[in-house]
């Protein structure tokens, strides 16, 4: 088959070399850029800076909270979760002065439902019941808690003291809340981990988000914390101050007429409320702390257990940060910060990239079959060329052996294991959450309004953890 003057083979080989610079260079940017978190991190460990330290969870579970706590939990079609959830929180913080607000919308009756089963009649729990048909954003739902706690403010003659955000599918830790409570002592706005839970039918994954999260929680925010770089809310197990979030309302108000401090056209409000606390020059804080077991204070969930869904939900987040967060936030004027923001938006870059790394690698199977085949192959590799090959599969050995140990910390050696084992489909499901993102963007950009779209949640932990043991006594 002839193109033109060149043969195909020709052509393959261009291509193969053409693709192979620009992923190699591209790869290259990220190994330094992997190389220099994992150097800081490491001399924060080394030089004692950095410590995790150790609590006990039962004193801390029944301990006095120094003022009254806001918990806003939004729920659109969460009537498979929001009981479990509701049941497993009122038991881990039995605290008299702790409020939930439920945000439900008014098409949605199953949720309200499900939620009102969870509340069991505690007054500590209010369901509320949004003036307009969901789904509209989780800013938006969150908007519409903030505005039922301001009248209930009102109608107590007391302020709340800390707002804290979870998600309907949350199990808390039952130490979180007086810990965030003392930390906020000191700063604006407080962030726990966030630890996924291996999912026992969805190995590969649900499951991989554990790897990723142990490496992101226990590691890049660790130092960027260190760094006194801004600080992103991860939209669970974030706690901030009523008079913060005041100062946010109103100037949410002033810029867009917004109707509370979540940007209500933002697919990743959490996210963005966090960076906006430290541009106005609030001070926050990661709260990295175990308990006297050695397991992390952290939040706990499952996360999507299919493809398509967890798709979803990584096109949800690389476009409200990588895409929104570059129109919305811009970027700052110091290095540091700088550097985290590119790389929280460097999601669809990387995916481009995985995508070229791919397409290099199929290409270089067939032109190995055509040279087997003795057809040859055009043209070799240079010795440049070579040395950049073997600085990326170092690197690429590196960043393997890290997230294999992020992950066993928290989750065991045979967790560590299947987290190198599942690099490849979470590259994959990288490559086709850009692709989603990509085009979600492209719509806003037509005027297409953005809208909630959230993971669907089948199962909570709780009701697995029980039925395990009805199984087990069986």
């Amino acid at each position: 088959m002839e193109l033109g003057p060149w043969s195909a083979l020709e052509w393959l080989a261009l291509m193969e070399y053409e693709l192979l610079l620009f992923a190699g260079v591209f790869f290259l940017l990220g190994v330094a850029d992997e190389l220099a978190m994992d150097g800081i991190w490491l001399w924060l460990r080394t030089t004692g800076r950095l410590r995790t330290h150790r609590i006990a969870r039962a004193q801390l579970r029944h301990g006095e909270l120094s003022g009254l706590v806001a918990v806003m939990i939004p729920a659109w079609q969460e009537d498979k979760v929001i009981s479990e959830t509701l049941v497993h929180a009122r038991r881990a913080w039995p605290h008299d002065n702790l409020l939930f607000y439920i945000g439900i919308y008014r098409n949605d009756p199953a949720s309200m439902q499900a939620a009102s089963r969870g509340a069991d009649d505690d007054s500590r729990v209010r369901l509320v019941v949004h003036d307009r048909d969901g789904p509209s954003t989780k800013a938006d739902c969150l908007n519409r808690l903030y505005r039922a706690m301001e009248q209930d403010e009102l109608r107590r003659g007391q302020a709340v003291r800390i707002i804290l955000l979870h998600d309907a599918e949350d199990m808390v830790d039952e130490a979180a809340l007086a810990l965030i409570d003392t930390a906020m002592d000191d700063c604006e706005f407080v962030q726990l981990p966030v630890l996924p839970l291996p999912h026992p039918t969805s190995p590969w994954i649900a499951s991989h988000y554990c790897e990723e999260f142990a490496e992101s929680h226990g590691k890049a925010m660790v130092v960027r914390d260190a760094l006194t770089a801004f600080m992103p809310a991860a939209g669970v197990g974030c706690a901030f101050n009523r008079e913060t979030l005041r100062t946010m309302a109103e100037i949410a108000r002033e810029e867009s007429g917004a109707r509370g401090p979540f940007c209500d056209s933002s697919l990743t409000e959490d996210y963005e409320l966090g960076l906006r606390i430290g541009a106005a020059g609030g001070r926050s804080r990661f709260l990295r702390v175990r308990g006297e077991d050695g397991t992390l204070v952290a939040t706990r969930s499952y996360f999507p257990t299919t493809l398509e869904r967890a798709v979803r939900q990584k096109a949800r987040w690389m476009h409200g940060i990588a895409f929104q967060g570059w129109d919305r936030l811009g970027w700052s004027g110091t290095l540091v910060e700088n550097w985290m923001r590119l790389r929280d938006r460097r999601g669809p870059m990387s995916a481009l990239v995985l995508l070229t790394g791919y397409m290099l690698f199929l290409i270089a199977l067939l032109l190995t079959a055509l040279d087997i085949a003795g057809y040859g192959r055009p043209w070799e590799p240079t010795p440049l060329l070579w040395a950049l090959l073997g600085i990326n599969m170092i690197g690429f050995i590196w960043r393997a052996g890290v997230r294999m140990a992020f992950t066993t910390r928290e989750y065991g050696v045979m967790e560590g294991l299947r987290a190198v084992l599942r690099i490849p489909l979470a590259n994959v499901i990288a490559i086709m959450a850009g692709r989603r993102a990509l085009l979600a963007y492209g719509r806003t950009l037509r005027g297409a309004d953005a809208q909630w779209d959230k993971t669907a949640h089948e199962d909570h932990p709780a009701m697995t953890q029980r039925s395990a043991v009805s199984e087990h006594a069986v």
